[in-house]
């Protein structure tokens, strides 16, 4: 196994690259005792006569809040500042709208930065090499930070550091702690502190967007899961297989069940399925056709695709510049009948869908004897009986309250 880095960003030294690998081998080597399959390979390299696909892909607009409380006010909740992001952007893909003040001294919407790049593979970098990881944020950010904006504000020189002193605040100050147990035993917070990573999307940081959970969840689907029926086996539902791991209301949101039945498709099918090279989660279909600008398509400089190569891209940086007397809610969205402003993120990301690159072998048989038959229910999950619902009207009327 030898993945190069995320969308070739970057160019690293054959050591980091080599660290970063390790990280997903780790990663890998704690979930294949539970989910272990002969339908997934971490190794692409294993695959005969692999065929490179993007059909494991979805809608990167967060899902939970619609389904509990309605799509405007999932648009609100998500469109909420720093607090909407940590919260809700759990589709592998998370976003910042930048604000600023018009000619009448009007806060507007000035831009939407997005991002699907994985907090693992920033994490690696800081811990082993600060130098490049400085170079990687001038790259996005512009400038040069200070290491203290980096590493926290006692920190003047990474280098003189651990390896684990470094992991350990780089972490606290722009990373969080992942959900990773260690991290939070040292202390680590949930969301980070410092504003390099708040107040810009400089990579994913909420826990669920981890590579464990991509890897989890495509080894999840990876197995021929079916029912009998009358005519013989048959691929079983979304339904059965997310109630046989008691996991209902997963398949409640865009991504989970996308990447699970797109590997249980190819399983079912005799299909073994491993993330392409390089492993990452990538922008695959944006429909820019749907936003005009004084009726006329926007300008293609209000586009800009950057953090790998095209097929690959990881960072959009959507809206007009700041040299340019224009707002993001001057953009128009045209659906149907229906014209509204552009006003945040979560409009931007119904548009926009995301996902990793699959490689998929040659179809074999699959022997009778390796079907999982599930006697689970397919009736439809109500996921506005989940319980996540619960915290996020508790959300809600916190939202409701800053209003008053």
């Amino acid at each position: 196994m030898n993945y190069e880095v995320p969308g070739k960003a970057d160019h690293l030294g054959s050591d980091l690259i080599e660290k970063w690998n390790l990280e997903i081998k780790n990663i890998y080597n704690n979930l294949k005792g539970e989910l272990n399959t002969k339908y997934f390979s971490i190794d692409p390299e294993k695959l005969i006569n692999p065929k490179l696909t993007r059909s494991i892909k979805w809608f990167a607009n967060p899902v939970e809040p619609e389904f509990c409380l309605g799509l405007d006010v999932a648009q609100q909740l998500s469109d909420w500042s720093v607090k909407g992001r940590h919260n809700f952007h759990d589709e592998y893909c998370e976003y910042h709208t930048i604000n600023q003040l018009d000619v009448s001294g009007r806060m507007r919407p000035k831009r939407v930065q997005v991002t699907t790049e994985l907090r693992e593979y920033w994490v690696c970098v800081a811990r082993y090499d600060p130098l490049k990881l400085r170079t990687m944020i001038q790259s996005i950010i512009g400038t040069q930070l200070s290491w203290e904006e980096i590493y926290g504000e006692d920190v003047r020189d990474p280098l003189i550091l651990s390896e684990d002193e470094r992991l350990i605040k780089f972490c606290t100050q722009v990373a969080g702690n992942g959900g990773d147990k260690i991290l939070k035993d040292k202390g680590v917070p949930t969301n980070p502190e410092g504003k390099l990573n708040t107040e810009n999307a400089l990579f994913m940081t909420h826990p669920i967007n981890g590579l464990d959970d991509l890897i989890f969840i495509v080894m999840f689907g990876s197995k021929p899961f079916a029912r009998q029926s009358q005519n013989g086996i048959l691929p079983a539902t979304k339904e059965q297989i997310f109630r046989n791991a008691e996991a209902e209301y997963l398949s409640c949101r865009h991504a989970d069940p996308a990447a699970a039945m797109g590997a249980h498709e190819a399983a079912f099918n005799g299909i073994t399925v491993s993330f392409a090279n390089p492993l990452g989660v990538y922008f695959q279909t944006f429909t820019k056709d749907v936003f005009t600008f004084q009726g006329k398509p926007l300008p293609e400089s209000w586009i800009r695709w950057s953090r790998g190569e095209k097929g690959m891209f990881q960072r959009l940086e959507f809206g007009p510049s700041d040299d340019e007397p224009y707002f993001l809610d001057d953009i128009t969205i045209s659906e149907g009948q229906n014209e509204t402003p552009l006003v945040g993120g979560y409009q931007l990301l119904k548009f926009t869908e995301v996902g990793p690159l699959i490689l998929t072998s040659e179809p074999t048989s699959v022997p009778s004897d390796e079907f999982i038959i599930l006697k689970t229910s397919a009736e439809e999950i109500k996921c506005d009986e989940a319980l996540i619902c619960n915290d996020i009207i508790k959300l809600k009327k916190e939202f409701d309250n800053l209003g008053r």
